[in-house]
């Protein structure tokens, strides 16, 4: 069986995925450097391997994506593989992310460290606090719900919205299903979107749902760039109406020409949150890929697998 595994893994993820399968014969190379003939020789890829070159693969029977988003290969995949994905392996990265940009916004830290830089010395005014704020989570799964988790232990009243599971946890006061959305945005102080990039999810915050937003309110979006419309939103925070954090963008990137970059009351970084910055999402990563190559080596079932119909996980 072989094995090729594109993430940057260190020397203990190595041994972790090759003794999942002590017989299998492992390629470690970079999306940017696979090669065609690794790519069609392989049995499982771990990692989000370019569609030209998905395409052209012999005898795959699991693609292990490096991501929890499914975008583009539902539709490349070759028949006859598997599509698994990495849920559960971003939530602390991510939602440590977004509390640290909520409260970035909300007690004027970017302001203060743009008047560092100019050497001004200069209140800038009234702060707000999370404590007693309401908090609506569009998109409560592992990423959302470690923000959630993390809001309510500060205070916050947590507003959960799912696409079909209206479980409450512990740490949601309430929740919603995402057809409700729009009675729910006008009661939130802060609005958080870890929202895939589907049909469904696509400018999923257009002008009219923008508009239902209160005075003041704060719009965080660590999903997919698409799920809002950019000018509509750039006309909102134009006004002074909402603030807004985002690690994603549509376009992405972000032309450097574009409005947002100078307004104060947004905040921007360039699609960082997950990834690999935090060393224990890819340690989770390999360890999910690790139960899966094991799991087709002894013939059980996997984990993590996609729903090829929707792009969500299995139920």
């Amino acid at each position: 069986m072989k094995v090729v595994v594109l993430p940057p893994v260190d020397e203990g993820h190595k041994k972790t995925l090759q003794s999942a399968c002590e017989s299998a014969h492992f390629v470690y190379t970079t999306r940017e450097k696979v090669s065609e003939k690794d790519v069609c020789d392989a049995d499982i890829i771990f990692g989000n391997v370019p569609f030209d070159l998905l395409k052209k693969t012999k005898k795959l029977k699991l693609l292990q994506l490096a991501a929890a988003g499914t975008d583009g290969y539902l539709d490349t995949l070759p028949q006859g593989a598997t599509l698994a994905n990495v849920t559960g392996a971003f939530g602390l990265a991510i939602g440590e992310h977004m509390l640290g940009v909520t409260l970035m916004i909300m007690k004027r830290l970017h302001q203060y460290r743009d008047n560092q830089l100019k050497h001004d010395w200069r209140d800038m005014g009234n702060v707000n606090s999370i404590e007693g704020s309401t908090v609506l989570v569009l998109g409560m799964g592992d990423i959302g719900g470690s923000y959630a988790k993390k809001m309510k232990a500060l205070g916050a009243y947590v507003i959960g919205v799912r696409r079909t599971d209206l479980t409450k946890p512990d740490y949601a006061d309430e929740v919603h299903l995402t057809s409700e959305t729009d009675k729910l945005l006008g009661r939130a102080d802060i609005v958080a979107m870890a929202m895939p990039s589907m049909k469904e999810t696509y400018k999923f915050m257009d002008k009219r749902r923008l508009a239902l937003l209160k005075d003041g309110a704060i719009l965080v979006n660590v999903g997919r760039g698409n799920a809002i419309d950019t000018e509509s939103l750039a006309d909102e925070c134009a006004k002074g109406r909402i603030s807004a954090a985002l690690d994603v963008t549509d376009p992405e990137p972000l032309p450097s020409d574009h409005r947002l970059w100078d307004m104060e009351n947004v905040v921007i970084t360039p699609h960082i949150s997950g990834f690999f910055h935090l060393k224990k999402t890819l340690d989770n990563e390999v360890d999910i890929a690790a139960y899966n190559i094991k799991a087709l080596a002894e013939g059980r079932e996997f984990k993590n697998l996609v729903d090829m119909e929707t792009g969500y996980l299995k139920k």
